[in-house]
């Protein structure tokens, strides 16, 4: 019959802070996330795998910033629609860039 040794306690892995943020970040991003999918153009997608591996980031990190611009700019460009609209509808005075200019002399 063998006796057993009791084993020694295993010491706290110390990670470097980069290892440890780089695994937050992953957690921030994956684990709060939703599965979108959708069809691209074949060429599109090629391109998109070329950029990611010469750059070594992933096609999801690309097709995310691209996503995230895009809709910042319609919202953007929706908010400033809106703005206008309602400064019309307020009664103050628009003017087209020739009437600006000639007020500017310009």
């Amino acid at each position: 019959m063998s006796v057993m040794s009791p084993s020694k306690p295993r010491s706290a892995t110390v990670h470097p802070p980069s290892l440890l943020a780089a695994w937050r970040d992953w957690y921030a991003v994956y684990m709060s996330t939703t599965v979108l999918s959708l069809r691209i153009p074949t060429e599109l997608k090629e391109r998109l795998d070329a950029l990611a591996e010469r750059t070594g980031r992933t096609v999801t990190f690309y097709a995310l910033e691209a996503i995230e611009d895009y809709v910042e700019d319609m919202e953007d460009a929706y908010l400033g629609d809106e703005a206008y609209h309602q400064w019309e509808a307020e009664g103050f005075p628009t003017y087209s860039l020739s009437e600006t200019r000639a007020r500017l002399g310009l």
